[in-house]
């Protein structure tokens, strides 16, 4: 795999998609794009809140993807537009301190963060002018990464502008890095795949170092992506950012009742890894010092010898401020049986047992009962359509992404594949007008593994 992003000679007149996209930038600017950058979506296939936790995962790129158009001018202002005219356009000055108001999290305060990590890397004072015309085909807040393929992309249009270079892993680690500025404490699942992607194949994403490795899906199965059409934007509310703390407290809560440093460990996988414990070993661990009655703050202080000062500053995040009570037990629970099932999930994959496909799926179907009960990050209609999914003929279903809404992907036996999606169409979508209104969207077939985010030029 090549070490940095490609950049691809590409014939803008043998793609509608880009010629469409370079047309609306001559009307909207008066001159042609210098080059475009692309990022694709992706899907998780199992490995649920646990990248933030220092676990691996098991994602694809999804051929859904953010296409961006750039040309580089001498303006002393960023301009970004979006081929969406429900997102409106941006103007912002080529300053050495770009503001995002987290508060507000619109399209382009991601396209900025991009730019602002790349900024910070390199330490560039002035930026060139740019002016930007964005086109996304990933549905937004359906747990599919649109957010984070624009913030990819505007760091890959970034590092160009400038006349940069940089590897896939620094772009990964720069862009996870960089997209905590809108607010979201995310682990850096999303900008890994997007750059470390390879068409064909999953990947099994492994943290600190960061690095990807291939895993090659049965060849009975498809894989189906439904949405449920209920919207969640992580940045938004605070549901994703206090599972985050929760888990942050929950490792401290750990790492006290064995005696170890807790100034040095954030993530529930240091514990383990300081603890020299297996996945197995942690959740008997959980059950041992962690009750299942949500702790108060008093309780945490208390039994942690911290004041409540040190508890606001220390493990709490700005949008997690108002919580009383945190569910600690449940939320360990999840995070060290889902990181066991992602490492039986590739173990499946590589040794190809005769009955691959049930096994992948009742692992699936684990994780699903796992967002569901133990990290509550699922939701009315994304429980009733992985239940018509399981019915329609999956082996396996689950909700993928952040959760709260958005979309479940499911493990379909290749000759169901037709039967499957008229059958989820039927009972999901049509019998509700606005949902069968968005059902072209929102039900297709992912093919393993889309290509990973590249610069093109005519």
């Amino acid at each position: 795999m090549a070490t940095n992003p490609p950049k691809l000679k590409t014939q803008i007149t043998a793609n509608e998609r880009l010629q469409n996209l370079k047309n609306t930038f001559e009307r909207k600017y008066g001159e042609s794009p210098l080059f475009y950058a692309c990022a694709p979506g992706r899907v998780n296939l199992i490995g649920e809140h646990i990248d933030y936790c220092g676990y691996s995962v098991l994602p694809m790129a999804i051929e859904q993807n953010i296409l961006t158009a750039v040309s580089v001018n001498v303006s002393g202002t960023i301009q970004l537009a979006n081929m969406n005219p429900q997102y409106k356009d941006f103007t912002v000055p080529c300053s050495e301190d770009i503001d995002i108001d987290r508060d507000n999290p619109k399209w382009f305060y991601y396209f900025l963060c991009g730019v602002k990590g790349i900024q910070e890397n390199f330490g560039i004072a002035r930026l060139p002018g740019m002016s930007c015309v964005v086109d996304g085909t990933i549905p937004p807040s359906s747990g599919l990464s649109s957010s984070s393929a624009l913030v990819c992309c505007a760091g890959l249009v970034t590092m160009e502008a400038n006349q940069k270079s940089l590897s896939k892993v620094a772009l990964a680690e720069i862009c996870a890095k960089c997209e905590r500025y809108i607010g979201t404490e995310g682990g850096g699942m999303d900008q890994s795949i997007s750059f470390l992607a390879e068409r064909g194949t999953a990947k099994l994403i492994e943290f600190q170092p960061l690095r990807a490795t291939d895993v090659k899906l049965p060849d009975g199965a498809v894989f189906v992506i439904s949405n449920c059409c209920v919207e969640m934007n992580k940045a938004a509310s605070s549901h994703f950012n206090i599972r985050v703390v929760e888990c942050r407290i929950a490792t401290k809560m750990l790492a006290q009742a064995r005696g170890l440093d807790l100034s040095r460990l954030l993530k529930l996988a240091e514990v383990q890894k300081e603890l020299d414990a297996s996945l197995e070993e942690m959740l008997a661990l959980v059950d041992e010092v962690l009750h299942p009655d949500p702790y108060s703050r008093e309780e945490i202080c208390k039994m942690l010898h911290i004041t409540s000062e040190q508890f606001s500053t220390e493990l709490l995040s700005a949008n997690t401020q108002h919580m009383t009570h945190f569910k600690l037990h449940q939320r360990a629970k999840h995070v060290y049986g889902e990181a066991a099932r992602v490492l039986q999930f590739k173990t499946v994959c590589d040794s190809k047992p005769a009955e691959s496909i049930q096994l992948l799926g009742d692992l699936m179907n684990q994780s699903h009962a796992s967002c569901r009960d133990l990290y509550e990050c699922s939701c009315p209609e994304l429980d009733q359509l992985v239940g018509i999914c399981l019915k329609s003929g999956a082996v396996g279903s689950r909700l993928t992404g952040a959760g709260w809404g958005g979309c479940a992907v499911s493990m379909v036996p290749i000759e169901k594949e037709e039967s499957f999606l008229q059958a989820v169409r039927e009972a999901y979508y049509l019998p509700d007008p606005r949902r069968a209104a968005m059902e072209k969207q929102s039900l297709f077939v992912s093919k393993p593994g889309g290509g990973a985010a590249v610069l093109l030029e005519e």
